[in-house]
């Protein structure tokens, strides 16, 4: 059997080779169930990311009056969400979430156990934590491709509340939402943003994944306890703080440019993942790349437990179907 470096992520040891599907069930299964939990944080942290960017007039939560001198807080756009949309308004994209996460976050898991199994293994049998990371870095790429349209129905969905009401697209639901932008801007507008949903996808999936390969490993080694939901909660926090902190200037230019639009003369605010950082950063200064940081940790690491020991529990169910 292999050490834990190698198959933290697998399911328990077995004597067969886990069939390719399990890894992408277990995988959207347990994304789902997590990003059901976290939604109304993750609604938060991308209105205020959105908060100062280049289309927004009203530039707050919801709110019709004058924008504040300086960005509101966590609790504050929370606040504002819920007294002018509602308790439900921070659950505004819920469907399109759990589309996302059937379709990016299972694709990445299941990708991420497949390039592992066909990754050259070391001497000792595991894979070194630089394999790791490459394995995270591809299953990251594939699954932000595959999850691209889903993912920007969601963040659409979350940002409508935040624009004047003859501004707002009004989406009732995620199949609605991906069926009119195809029929209003054509196909190819379901992956506009794939740029920087691929390099957020990348930089999140091998922080997620290695560093939470890499921490179970250490935590199993260094304390001698079982394989565990005290081992997996220790490991999968490392793994959130670790992808909170690495992804949030990636993650406001993905917000920013999925939402975007042309101004009077039919120009885009932004070109592209890096003029957004580049604009973002020199008219809002640098600090303003980690608007959200606050929610998108609070997010990250709440999900992260909840993904990765909601993913393990399925893997040991299927551990035994055939």
């Amino acid at each position: 059997p292999s050490p834990p470096s190698s198959n933290a992520m697998s399911a328990p040891p077995a004597s067969k080779k886990q069939a390719p599907w399990k890894g992408f069930l277990s995988g959207s299964l347990g994304a789902m169930a997590s990003g059901a939990v976290t939604h109304p944080i993750d609604l938060v942290k991308v209105r205020m990311q959105l908060y100062g960017s280049t289309l927004d007039g009203a530039q707050h939560a919801g709110s019709a009056g004058v924008a504040p001198k300086a960005p509101p807080g966590m609790m504050r756009t929370g606040y504002l969400v819920i007294k002018h949309e509602g308790v439900f308004g921070l659950y505004k994209g819920l469907s399109a979430s759990l589309m996302r996460q059937a379709s990016f976050i299972g694709t990445k898991f299941g990708a991420y156990d497949l390039l592992k199994s066909a990754v050259p293994k070391d001497a000792d049998g595991g894979l070194s934590f630089w394999k790791m990371t490459l394995c995270g870095l591809g299953a990251g790429a594939i699954g932000a491709a595959v999850g691209n349209p889903a993912d920007l129905a969601m963040v659409r969905m979350q940002a409508d509340g935040r624009l004047p009401k003859e501004l707002r697209r009004n989406y009732r639901h995620g199949g609605e939402a991906l069926a009119r932008v195809v029929r209003e801007e054509g196909v190819l507008a379901l992956w506009r943003g794939c740029a920087p949903t691929v390099n957020r996808a990348m930089i999140v999936t091998a922080s997620q994944m290695a560093v939470y390969d890499k921490s179970k490993a250490v935590i199993l080694k260094e304390s001698g306890a079982k394989d565990g939901l005290a081992v997996q909660t220790g490991a999968s926090f490392i793994a959130g703080v670790v992808a909170a902190l690495t992804s949030n200037p990636i993650d406001l230019a993905k917000s920013r440019l999925m939402t975007m639009k042309p101004d009077g003369e039919g120009r885009m605010p932004y070109s592209g993942t890096m003029d957004c950082v580049v604009k973002t950063a020199r008219s809002e200064g640098v600090g303003a790349l980690y608007k959200g940081l606050v929610p998108t940790a609070a997010r990250q690491v709440p999900l992260n437990m909840v993904r990765f020991i909601s993913v393990e529990a399925m893997k040991k169910l299927l551990a035994n179907v055939d």
